[in-house]
C-alpha cells in the first residue's frame, strides 16, 4: 500500500473533527470525484484522545506540512458527533484542496457560533452558497438535503450534487469499513498527487502500488493499530499483483537476523517461477535474461539493514540443492562450526533476479544457517548473524517483537520492520524537513501484506516498547489522559467480544467513558448526573453480551456495549436514589432483579426496567444506609441491609427471614458474608456476626470508630489508622488518609488493595500481609485488579492526574 504513511499524516487532521450521521443524502455520495484521500470518523471522542495521547501523532506535528494542514482544519466538532468525512486532494496549481461533509441534526446549523469562523456578509451568496474565513483561509459552504459541506475550493462546493452514483471503491468503503474502528480511511492510488513513501527503493516508490485502498485504525498511547485491503485492478501496472497466483508464507526472517536488526523486509510465495514472471510482466527483469535453477526452491527473499550493513537473505525448501547451485564453494574462514563462504560475481548476478525488491546488492561472502543463505560484504557481520543464532538471541527473541506477532498474521507476501530510527528516516523522506524526531521508544513497527486473489489484506502497527520484563517487575502500561477531571475511580469491566477487560471512568462533566485495556477509548457518553457506587454487569439477552448497569440521583442506566441504552432504560426518579444499583441474580439463570433505593424505600424492577409485583417490601423504619446485597446460604436466599440501628435480612420476596436480635450502632462499613455469617462493624470498634437465628456475636477488632473493614467468605481485612490487618496478620504502613481496603481473589490467591490519599501511593499485598515487591506505585485513587489482556501478568488501574488513568502491568 504505497500510502501507509498517509494514515498517519491524515489522522493529524482530526483532531478537532466531531460530527454525526442524521441525514437521508448519503455523505459518501457528496464526495468530490478528484478526492485521492477521504477519511471517515466512526468514532470522534476515541479520536481525539488517540490523537491527544498518541508520541508519535505528537512527533509528526511538528513538520511544516502537518502545521499547514492544521490551519485548514475548520472547528466543526460541535456540529454533531458520531460521524463525518474530509476529503483531501490537489487542484490544479498543486494546492490542498480540502472537503468536510457532515450529516446535521434536526436543528438549524448556526454558523456564526462556530469559534474563530467569520462569515463574508459581502459575499453574493449564489445558489445558497456562503464564504466563510478561518485564520485567514476562505472556505465556502453551503445546505445539502441536511448535510453541511463546505471546501476550501469553491468548485468544489458548486459541484456537489447529492446523491449521485459513488465509485466502487466509495462503495467498498461504505461496505466493508469496521465503524468498530475510530476512523476509516480510503485512498485513491490512480491520482498519485500524494506520494508517501514506503520503500527506501526510488524504483518501487515510483511504482504504482494498487488502485486504491481502504483502511481502518485505533489509535491508543502507545499504539497505532492499522487493518484494511489494497486492491489492484490493472494486473500489469499495480505493484501489488507481483505476487498474483502465488500462496502467503510464514515470514521466518525475524528469526535468522539479529536482536538488533534495524530493518527488514520480506517477500514471501509458494512457487518461485511464477513470481518470476511477474516480475518480468511488471518489467522488474528482463524476459531474456537467462535461467538457471539457483532459486527454484526459494520460498522467502529479504533485505537486511543490521549495524549499517546491506544484508541479503534466502530460505529455501531444499538448502543442500542451492548450496550446491552457486557457482562456487570455496570456504573463506569457519566460525562456530559454520563456514563463511567466498560469492564469486556470478551469484551476485543471480542474485539481480530480485530487483527492485532487493537493490544495491554487493555481497562478497555468504553463510548457510538451516534453511537460510545470508549474503555480505562483511564477514564481520556474517559472524554476528552466527553468534545471535546460536545465542538466540535473534529480534524473534526480543520481548517488542514478540508482542507485534500477536497482532499479525503468521504469512504474508510482503512484510516490513522497523525501528525508531528507521521510521524517523522514512517519515523525514515523506516531508520536506529533516527532523530528529523523539521516538525512540517506537521500537518495533510493521507493514504486513497478505495478497488474496486480486486484493492483498493490509495489518500494520507502530507501536512502543514496553521494555524489558523482569520477575517481580511493576511497569506502567499506559497513562492516557481524558476530556475533564476524573470524578470515579477507574473499574475494570469485562468485555465479551474479547473475553478481557475494559476500564469505565466518569469525568467531572458527567461524562461517562469506557476504554480497552490498550488505552483506545471505545466512547464518551452524557450521563444525569454522578455515578452512585461500582458499575455492575449483566446479560439483559442470555446470549453472552454484557450490559453496564449503574445508576445516578435520578436514572438507572442498562448501557450496550457501544453506549446505547438497552430496552426502557434509562428510568427516570422523581425523588433521589440513594443508594448505588443492587443487582440480584437468585438462581444464577440470568433473571435478574434491580433493586433501587430511594432514602427509606425501595423498588425491585427487572431486567426490563418493569416493576417486579410480587416484591412486597417497600419502606425500611428508617433510613437505609447501606446498599443492599444478596447472599445465598444453603440454597436460601437473603436480602440485607441497615436502616437505622436495624439489621434488615429479607427474603427474595421481601418478607423478613431473619430477625436481628439486637440493636446495632453502625459504621461506615458494608455488610459482608463471612463466615456464613451477615458480617459488619459498629462504631465502638466491634466486629458484629448475625447468625441466621439473628444471635449478634461481638468481636473486639480494637479499632477506632473510623476503621475501615472488607471481606471475602473467608477473608477478613481491617484497616485502622495505618495499620492493615490481613487475617490474622498486621502491617503497620505510614501514617496518611487511606481508602478503604479492597480484596481481590484472583488464580488462587487473595490480594489487598489500599491507597494512601495523601501521599498518593498505591499498595498491594498478599494473603499473608506481604507486600508485592516494587509497591507502592503512584495513584490518586483506590486500586483495582485484574488479569485484563491475554497474557498471564496482572494489572491494577487507577487514577494519576487529575485528568489520567494509569494502568500498571505486575510480572
Amino acid at each position: 500500500m504505497k500510502n501507509i504513511w498517509c494514515i498517519v499524516f491524515c489522522l493529524l487532521c482530526l483532531y478537532n473533527c466531531e460530527n454525526s450521521k442524521s441525514s437521508s443524502t448519503n455523505p459518501l455520495s457528496l464526495v468530490p470525484d478528484q478526492s485521492e484521500i477521504i477519511i471517515k470518523i466512526n468514532s470522534a471522542e476515541g479520536l481525539e484522545n488517540g490523537l491527544k495521547n498518541n508520541a508519535l501523532i505528537k512527533a509528526i506535528t511538528s513538520y511544516k506540512q502537518v502545521e499547514g494542514i492544521n490551519d485548514l482544519i475548520l472547528p466543526v466538532h460541535h456540529i454533531n458527533k458520531d460521524y463525518s468525512l474530509i476529503t483531501l486532494s490537489k487542484d490544479e496549481n498543486d494546492s490542498l484542496a480540502i472537503c468536510f461533509i457532515v450529516p446535521l441534526s434536526q436543528k438549524k446549523l448556526q454558523l456564526d457560533s462556530i469559534s474563530g469562523l467569520k462569515i463574508d456578509t459581502i459575499y453574493n451568496n449564489r445558489n445558497g452558497i456562503s464564504k466563510l474565513y478561518y485564520k485567514g483561509n476562505p472556505f465556502f459552504s453551503r445546505i445539502i438535503d441536511s448535510t453541511f459541506f463546505v471546501s476550501n475550493t469553491l468548485k468544489f462546493t458548486q459541484n456537489a450534487t447529492a446523491n449521485k452514483a459513488m465509485t466502487s471503491g466509495l462503495e467498498l468503503l461504505e461496505d466493508i469499513s469496521n465503524t468498530d474502528k475510530m476512523v476509516s480511511i480510503y485512498v485513491n492510488h490512480t491520482r498519485k498527487q500524494f506520494n508517501p513513501v514506503i520503500f527506501k527503493d526510488s524504483t518501487l516508490n515510483r511504482t504504482q502500488f494498487s488502485n486504491y485502498t481502504i483502511l481502518d485504525s485505533d489509535i491508543s498511547q502507545n499504539a497505532i493499530y492499522i487493518n484494511g485491503v489494497t486492491k489492484a485492478i490493472d494486473s500489469t501496472k499495480s505493484l501489488i499483483n507481483v505476487f498474483k497466483n502465488t500462496i502467503p508464507q510464514e515470514n521466518k526472517i525475524a528469526s535468522i537476523v539479529p536482536s538488533n536488526t534495524e530493518s527488514f523486509k520480506s517477500l514471501t510465495f509458494n512457487d518461485f517461477e511464477i513470481f518470476r514472471q511477474n516480475l518480468i510482466r511488471h518489467r522488474f527483469q528482463d524476459s531474456t535474461t537467462t535461467q538457471h535453477n539457483t532459486f527454484q526452491n526459494t520460498v522467502e527473499i529479504g533485505q537486511a539493514s543490521v549495524d549499517n550493513h546491506n544484508i541479503f537473505l534466502l530460505r529455501s525448501i531444499d538448502p543442500e540443492s542451492m548450496l550446491n547451485s552457486f557457482d562456487t564453494q570455496t570456504v573463506e574462514d569457519e566460525f562456530r562450526s559454520i563456514n563463511i563462504y567466498t560469492l564469486k560475481e556470478i551469484d551476485v548476478q543471480n542474485l539481480s533476479e530480485f530487483t527492485p525488491f532487493m537493490s544495491n546488492i554487493t555481497a562478497t561472502n555468504f553463510i548457510q544457517i538451516n534453511d537460510f543463505f545470508v549474503f555480505s560484504d562483511n564477514s564481520t557481520i556474517l559472524k554476528h548473524f552466527i553468534t545471535n543464532y546460536q545465542n538466540k538471541t535473534t529480534l524473534t527473541s526480543t520481548e517488542d517483537y514478540q508482542d507485534l506477532q500477536l497482532e499479525l498474521s503468521d504469512e504474508a507476501s510482503l512484510l516490513l520492520f522497523g525501528n525508531s530510527d528507521e521510521l524517523n528516516a522514512l517519515l523525514n523522506l515523506n516531508f520536506t524537513d529533516d527532523k530528529n524526531l523523539n521516538i525512540s521508544d517506537f521500537k518495533t513497527s510493521v507493514i504486513q501484506y497478505v495478497y488474496d486473489t486480486d486484493f492483498a489484506h493490509i495489518n500494520a502497527i507502530f507501536k512502543t516498547s514496553k521494555g524489558r520484563k523482569t520477575k517481580h517487575s511493576v511497569a506502567e502500561e499506559f497513562n492516557i489522559s481524558i476530556d475533564a477531571n476524573l470524578a470515579t475511580s477507574p473499574q475494570f469491566v469485562k468485555n465479551h467480544t474479547t473475553n478481557q477487560m475494559d476500564i469505565a471512568v466518569q469525568d467531572i462533566n458527567d461524562n461517562l467513558y469506557l476504554i480497552s485495556n490498550k488505552g483506545k477509548v471505545f466512547w464518551k457518553k452524557q450521563i444525569d448526573g454522578k455515578i452512585l457506587g461500582k458499575i455492575e454487569q449483566i446479560d439483559t439477552y442470555k446470549n453472552g453480551r454484557l450490559q453496564l448497569v449503574f445508576n445516578s440521583s435520578k436514572r438507572l442506566y442498562v448501557l450496550d456495549r457501544n453506549g446505547k441504552n438497552v430496552n426502557n432504560f434509562p428510568l427516570t426518579f422523581n425523588d433521589d436514589i440513594t443508594q448505588p444499583i443492587s443487582v440480584f441474580d437468585y438462581d444464577k439463570k440470568k433473571n435478574y432483579r434491580l433493586m433501587v433505593t430511594q432514602g427509606k424505600s425501595v423498588l425491585m424492577y427487572d431486567k426490563n426496567g418493569k416493576i417486579v409485583k410480587g416484591f412486597t417490601y417497600t419502606s425500611a423504619p428508617n433510613t437505609i444506609t447501606s446498599q443492599p446485597k444478596h447472599f445465598r446460604i444453603n440454597r436460601k436466599d437473603f436480602i440485607v441491609f441497615s436502616s437505622g440501628n436495624q439489621l434488615e435480612i429479607l427474603d427474595r420476596v421481601g418478607k423478613t427471614r431473619v430477625k436481628a436480635k439486637e440493636n446495632i450502632s453502625f459504621s461506615n462499613n458494608n455488610i459482608y458474608l463471612y463466615n456464613n455469617k451477615f458480617t459488619t462493624s459498629n462504631t465502638n470498634g466491634e466486629l458484629l456476626e448475625v447468625n441466621q437465628s439473628g444471635r449478634i456475636d461481638h468481636k473486639n477488632l480494637n479499632v477506632n470508630s473510623d476503621h475501615k473493614l472488607a471481606t471475602t467468605s473467608k477473608t477478613l481485612v481491617v484497616l485502622n489508622d495505618n495499620k492493615l490487618t490481613i487475617k490474622s496478620k498486621t502491617i503497620e504502613l505510614d501514617f496518611g488518609d487511606y481508602t478503604a481496603p479492597k480484596i481481590f481473589y484472583i488464580n488462587d490467591k487473595i490480594y489487598v488493595t489500599v491507597t494512601d490519599l495523601q501521599s498518593k501511593k498505591g499498595y498491594l499485598f498478599d494473603s499473608q500481609a506481604k507486600p508485592i515487591a516494587n509497591f507502592p506505585v503512584y495513584a490518586n485513587s483506590e486500586l483495582e485488579l485484574s488479569n485484563i489482556d491475554k497474557d498471564n501478568a496482572l494489572e491494577v488501574v487507577t487514577k494519576g492526574d487529575d485528568n489520567a488513568i494509569i494502568v500498571y502491568e505486575i510480572q
